[in-house]
């Protein structure tokens, strides 16, 4: 099997700086396969003990849900990691508000920190640097999925300009084993390399900040961990005058082949016709999609954690649907939502009662709710990364 050229950012050079070192494909195609199966299988066993006794507690399904959706995950990121390594994403260079991107990422996992019990402190500076928005995004939700697999206790996160030179730092810290559990060896620890730790989230982290050409540091020590990504290029605050219009910053695009992989879309469609139609024209771009048919479905599974968008028939938005959007968008107002209408043209944005939205034709659905996603997606990061 041809062994392809993964970025590793951790690994050292007589300079001190990272290099692009080639990594079995073997080995990531066993780790893929390990960890689906593991997963997968801890999932089996609750569906048998759930064929045997025909029963199953509110516990018991949310822990099956978990495993399912973490198999998934696990094969969406190993595609992902994949992809970036073929060399077919290019970036777009643009000023970032690094800290607003990442109190966003956070407002979006809301839900899921409070359903996991997760306690996070934020100490957060003001920091902007030049990269791609879009890959930027990403690296910090993988950044916040791989801190959830691992954490026990409390998440540290800070952000922070070190001086010369001047550049922004992400600083990540958790305690990755029981506190009662660890066991700490005579005089002072060892720096050392937790196996345990190096799951596919951490495998499209470590490639997404290779893409970026961020500087990527690991330390473990028995019990804890803590990552610190450095993004060499950091802005000075930017000084604007009373009534002055703000600069324009130059960017660089270029074309990314799956911009929007990972991202999690929920699809509220009774009907299994629109439903089948719809899976078909979201299978090319690497999305996680859960699909539910009723307005109560939607809000026991977005009870634990919101998605990034959701598409839903026109026929099934009445009072009930409206009320749950209006809380789903209090907590995140950047959400997406698109509507599904049996006529109509194929792609466009409407206004009503004051509010836009975006809707797709039912018979355009193969052609226009791509576009239509990537569309209000990177209008949403592009918002996002604005936020002060």
């Amino acid at each position: 099997m041809k062994s392809l050229e993964l970025t590793d950012p951790t690994a050292p050079t007589a300079m001190g700086r990272r290099v692009v070192e080639p990594l079995d494909s073997q080995a990531l195609v066993a780790q893929l396969g390990s960890e689906v199966a593991n997963h997968l299988s801890s999932a089996l066993e609750r569906v048998t003990t759930l064929a045997a006794t025909g029963k199953i507690d509110r516990a018991g399904l949310r822990a099956l849900r978990d495993e399912i959706d973490r198999a998934r995950r696990a094969g969406i990121m190993g595609q992902q990691v994949v992809r970036l390594s073929s060399g077919r994403v290019q970036l777009a260079n643009e000023r970032l508000d690094l800290t607003g991107l990442l109190s966003e990422a956070l407002r979006q996992r809301g839900r899921e920190i409070d359903s996991r019990g997760i306690e996070v402190r934020q100490v957060l500076s003001s920091a902007e640097v030049m990269s791609d928005s879009t890959l930027v995004f990403s690296l910090l939700q993988t950044t916040l999925d791989w801190c959830f697999e691992h954490a026990f206790g409390r998440i540290d996160l800070t952000v922070e300009i070190k001086s010369w030179p001047a550049h922004a730092c992400l600083t990540v810290a958790f305690q990755h084993q029981p506190p009662d559990e660890v066991e700490v060896p005579a005089g002072k620890p060892a720096p050392m390399h937790e196996p345990r730790l190096n799951t596919m989230a951490w495998r499209l982290l470590q490639q997404t900040a290779g893409v970026l050409g961020l500087d990527l540091v690991r330390s473990d020590t028995p019990g804890k961990t803590k990552m610190v990504l450095q993004f060499p290029q950091t802005l000075a605050p930017r000084l604007v005058q009373p009534g002055a219009a703000e600069p324009e910053e130059r960017s660089v695009q270029a074309h990314n082949s799956q911009p929007l992989a990972g991202r999690h879309v929920i699809v509220l469609a009774a009907r299994r016709e629109v439903r089948n139609v719809v899976r078909t024209a979201l299978r090319p771009m690497g999305l996680m999609v859960d699909f539910v048919t009723s307005v109560e479905e939607l809000r026991q599974l977005v009870a634990d954690g919101l998605p990034h968008a959701v598409v839903y028939e026109a026929a099934i938005a009445g009072e009930t649907f409206e009320r749950l959007r209006g809380e789903m968008l209090g907590e995140v107002p950047t959400l997406v939502f698109i509507r599904i209408s049996d006529q109509g043209k194929a792609f466009e944005v409407l206004n009503l009662g004051g509010r836009q939205f975006t809707s797709v034709g039912r018979d355009a659905i193969m052609v226009a709710l791509p576009e239509a996603l990537t569309f209000e997606l990177s209008r949403a990061e592009e918002a996002a990364s604005r936020k002060a």
